[in-house]
């Protein structure tokens, strides 16, 4: 992804507040499944042993061949979507896959939910300048998601939704030129523009949500496509008593739910932590950007938002 305002600005934005805090929270409902955070971070743990997954590596190749699997473990709808791309930021060209697997296909209502898998072949933003040609471990950018759509996609394998849900965890997310944000999101580029599935009636992006100080306020671009779901979405946070979730506008991010909406009109959010950990250090595109930087329990404030948003009853 690539942060559209100057970074000076993360300090001055304007605090915005949507609507009105509730007086009582609700506790989610026992015939909601429980997302495992354990098992994410177990997941999350697992991809970084492959060491990083920037495309072209061995990582990328030996994770991509685990995720395979992993998947087609769990339902026989899986669809792996090929393509050839020149990689910006070493212009070199790769060969990209996204993964998609895909849960009650009958239902009339689609949900996608989306990652990415791939990692940063630079360290371009470290503080060291000899460690700036050094690929990117991703535990957080990358990992993380990942790991909740995995343990999610086991979730979904043994508790039927009476939506349809597109889980797909795209390729050749992070290997733009800052500055350029359309060099970023190329795999989710191109799913949307070579839909290989039935167009979705909305998608949530979910990135870099593993940092142990998450916070994720309401991000600009999501805000502007879809502000109804935005409300409802961080509504149902408030109600499961989830904090990281900031009832306020920050920063606009250039991620995969940008070319879904733009190339195939998917009106797509994205929940996000962009400052990792915080104003004041950053762990994004550095060396730093390793498990112990993260948390189980901030893995598990998302699934349990995004389980909930699935088997609850007001999300369509």
């Amino acid at each position: 992804m690539w942060q559209l305002e100057d970074k000076m600005k993360k300090i001055l934005f304007l605090v915005l507040f949507l609507f009105s805090c509730t007086t009582e929270k609700s506790k989610q409902s026992p015939n909601i499944p429980v997302f495992d955070s354990n098992q994410a971070f177990i997941y999350l743990e697992q991809q970084c042993e492959f060491g990083p997954r920037n495309p072209g590596s061995d990582g990328s190749i030996n994770f991509g061949n685990y995720l395979n699997d992993f998947l087609s473990d769990l339902s026989d709808n899986l669809i792996i979507q090929e393509f050839v791309y020149t990689e910006p930021i070493t212009n070199t060209e790769r060969d990209g896959k996204n993964f998609i697997i895909q849960f009650n296909q009958e239902a009339n209502y689609r949900l996608l939910i989306g990652a990415h898998w791939d990692t940063r072949a630079l360290s371009d933003q470290d503080e060291s300048l000899d460690k700036q040609s050094l690929p990117v471990l991703g535990a957080n950018d990358g990992a993380s998601g990942t790991a909740v759509l995995m343990q999610l996609s086991e979730i979904l394998s043994v508790n039927n939704p009476d939506i349809g849900i597109d889980i797909v965890f795209f390729d050749a997310e992070d290997g733009g030129i800052v500055g350029q944000p359309e060099t970023f999101a190329l795999g989710s580029r191109f799913f949307a523009e070579n839909l290989p599935i039935e167009k979705p009636d909305f998608a949530i992006i979910v990135d870099m949500v593993g940092d142990k100080n998450l916070t994720i306020p309401i991000e600009g671009i999501s805000y502007s496509i879809a502000p109804d779901k935005v409300k409802e979405i961080w509504s149902l946070a408030e109600d499961l008593s989830l904090p990281a979730f900031k009832k306020k506008i920050e920063n606009e991010i250039y991620d995969d739910h940008v070319p879904l909406w733009e190339i195939a009109q998917i009106p797509a959010i994205n929940i996000i932590d962009f400052q990792y950990p915080n104003m004041f250090y950053n762990y994004w595109h550095t060396q730093y950007d390793t498990p112990e930087n993260c948390s189980p329990q901030s893995l598990g404030q998302v699934g349990t938002l995004l389980v909930n948003y699935i088997y609850g009853p007001t999300h369509k």
